[in-house]
């Protein structure tokens, strides 16, 4: 475990960053709290992308600060934010998955990556995260053979294989049908129950967000417009957060 344990889990302060000469983020300011459920909504090109790049330590920013578990990582070199990976789960969009590996040998990359556990307590592991994820029975087939919802589970089990203290989800219900999107999320929510995990889920799918997010937060053209509760999304009378929760349907109110 690193970092500190009282106070956010992430803070954003102030984040400025380019593509080139292009700015896509404008001084974004945010704040994770420990355990809870973070979930960053916007539209294609708000930014959405870019600022979970930067939290993950991929991007470096123009300016500002982004403390991750107690740690300012745009300060950090390599060798510490690589020390510091071993503390966070990644689900990326569409699972990920490398095609030449098993599941199993998927789900244990991180633990080869980052521990130096034997082959036989590496696979006791992956099974106990698969198990987890309702795919017990799987591990030696390959991505292949999987459908849609099953990579993104196999995804799922991969990000929690070392005890993440937070877990980050890009676009988890991509490309799903609703039952099993709505699969997928009441995984994200009974992951976070049981493993008390601190979650940032990215997504444009508004049912997906109000249905597991503690908090969301609204990107709009690269600034925060919006960081409030489900409750409080659904009775803002800001008028681009209404339209986008309505789909851009003047006057909907499905969503809200």
């Amino acid at each position: 475990m690193s970092g500190d344990t009282a106070g956010p889990a992430i803070e954003v302060e102030n984040l400025v960053a380019h593509y080139g000469s292009r700015e896509v983020l404008h001084g974004v300011n945010l704040q994770v709290q420990r355990g809870e459920i973070m979930v960053i909504m916007g539209g294609s090109g708000s930014g959405k992308s870019t600022l979970l790049r930067h939290l993950l330590g991929l991007n470096r920013p123009t300016s500002g600060c982004i403390r991750l578990l107690g740690q300012d990582i745009t300060r950090l070199s390599a060798r510490e934010m690589f020390a510091l990976r071993r503390n966070i789960g990644v689900s990326f969009q569409g699972g990920a998955l490398f095609g030449s590996m098993t599941v199993r040998e998927n789900v244990e990359l991180p633990l080869r990556e980052h521990t130096t556990l034997d082959r036989k307590t590496m696979q006791i592991i992956s099974r106990i995260k698969l198990e987890v994820v309702n795919l017990a029975g799987f591990e030696d087939l390959m991505p292949a053979e999987l459908s849609g919802g099953m990579k993104k589970r196999v995804a799922l089990a991969r990000s929690i294989s070392m005890d993440p203290q937070c877990i980050l989800y890009d676009e988890p219900t991509t490309g799903l049908d609703p039952v099993t999107a709505r699969t997928i999320n009441e995984m994200i929510r009974s992951l976070q129950a049981r493993l008390r995990v601190t979650s940032v889920v990215v997504t444009h799918d508004i049912d997906s967000a109000f249905f597991v997010g503690d908090r969301l937060g609204y990107l709009y053209e690269g600034r925060m417009d919006f960081v409030g509760t489900v409750e409080e999304a659904r009775a803002s009378r800001d008028p681009r957060l209404r339209h986008f929760l309505s789909g851009g349907r003047e006057g909907s109110s499905a969503a809200l």
